[in-house]
């Protein structure tokens, strides 16, 4: 029997969050559908090249549904090819385990009838799964990747790509959160279709327990309130957190900066690269008493806004440029602990309407907060990692640290997180 055809479209360079990637499309001789190809780094003749064939899901993928896992597979396969230095993401355009969307959503119907998914597709007179994989391995092959380490939890995917002569050399489980709205989809993947899952416990009861117990906290009467939250390893290095926590510790994170206004870091976040939030509904704000902002950085996009904190008299030039591209520019005086003066920032922050105010690092501008006795609330992720280095919270000789009072302990997938108000 002939192999169909595929033919490379296009290709093109595709900066994104996790890194630097090349985007390429394809065009399939087996159904015409158009599907794409992400790399990472060098692989061509590279085995045990690290490898997820995702499928395409418009709800999860795009809308961020609760009901399946396929958004968070998407986001957690590439960090993790981004963490190897090299890797391929294959997005294949076969909605709903190739049933198409249309009938996926009515699918949705049937089980919110009480059926599970695999019989609301024999229902709708569909296999269980009816995706194909023959041009992933063309296009893997294309590419020329001699054998994959595949980012998946299903094994009749792992003997389809076998089949057809592609070597998988390792499979690579991803771990996910459940939440009540995908349990029992989950469940039924593992029971009835075999997928080697490592289910998560239930992340959504200790994320309502934090948003609870932030509710019944009072709003200063002239300054946001200041939550700081931040993730360390065991030995106390605080890092960025998608590098050191579980995904379910940045759902946490996420969720967070929802409940706030105001998301505030340090100008030294944005320079070192580290994927702070570009799309977020709060206001994102970055002390910046010397204006270093790139005009290039990825914030200017968020819905939410952009404001940055510079000193008095800092280069008025560059801080006309921000203010056309959008930002907004607030000027406060200088200090010499913290390049501005925090407290009028927490003021001026108020008189702008944010009233809940996220501060999510770096180290520098965590200690301000801190010892300066700033902060409200602290939320912190601890990771089970020894990282070693610099970078810690630690106390000044004439600053003490603030001492957390009735700390609430939740193991989060992985990770331990504590909340408690700051004395």
């Amino acid at each position: 029997m002939s192999i169909p055809r595929l033919e490379k479209l296009v290709s093109t360079r595709l900066p994104i969050e996790e890194g630097q990637f090349r985007l390429s499309l394809y065009r399939s001789g087996l159904n015409g559908c158009d599907h794409l190809m992400l790399v990472h780094g060098e692989v061509r003749g590279q085995q045990g090249v690290l490898t997820r064939i995702h499928s395409e899901c418009f709800t999860g993928d795009v809308l961020g549904s609760l009901r399946c896992d396929c958004g968070a597979q998407l986001e957690a396969s590439l960090q993790l090819i981004a963490r190897a230095g090299r890797g391929v993401l294959l997005y294949l355009r076969q909605e709903g385990r190739g049933i198409g969307l249309a009938d996926k959503l009515r699918a949705y119907n049937l089980q919110d009838q009480g059926f599970d998914t695999v019989d609301a597709n024999a229902e709708l007179g569909h296999e269980p799964d009816a995706r194909d994989y023959t041009d992933a391995v063309l296009m893997l092959r294309d590419l020329g990747v001699e054998s994959v380490d595949l980012i998946t939890n299903n094994p009749t995917k792992i003997q389809a790509l076998e089949g057809m002569g592609l070597r998988v050399r390792a499979r690579v489980p991803t771990r996910l959160a459940v939440n009540p709205e995908n349990r029992a989809y989950l469940d039924t993947k593992a029971q009835r279709m075999n997928h080697l899952l490592q289910l998560a416990p239930d992340s959504a009861a200790p994320l309502e327990e934090l948003e609870g117990w932030l509710n019944v906290h009072p709003i200063p009467a002239d300054r946001p309130h200041v939550t700081v939250t931040y993730a360390q390893s065991l030995d106390g290095r605080i890092a960025e957190q998608r590098a050191l926590s579980g995904y379910e510790s940045q759902l946490m994170t996420h969720r967070l900066r929802g409940w706030h206004d105001g998301s505030l870091v340090g100008i030294g976040t944005v320079l070192s690269g580290d994927p702070w939030p570009s799309a977020s509904k709060s206001t994102l704000i970055v002390a910046d008493s010397q204006l270093r902002l790139p005009l290039q950085a990825r914030l200017w996009s968020n819905p939410g806004g952009l404001m940055v904190a510079a000193a008095v008299g800092a280069d008025p030039e560059r801080r006309r440029a921000l203010q056309e591209l959008g930002a907004t520019v607030l000027e406060l005086p200088r200090n010499g602990g913290y390049g501005v003066d925090l407290t009028s920032l927490l003021r001026t922050l108020h008189q702008r309407g944010i009233r809940r105010l996220m501060v999510e690092g770096g180290a520098r501008l965590l200690n301000a907060f801190l010892r300066e006795r700033l902060a409200d609330a602290a939320v912190v992720t601890i990771a089970p990692r020894l990282v070693g280095g610099p970078g810690c919270v630690s106390p000044s000789e004439n600053r003490p640290l603030p001492q957390l009072l009735e700390p609430v302990w939740h193991k989060l997938g992985q990770d331990m997180v504590v909340w408690a108000s700051l004395a």
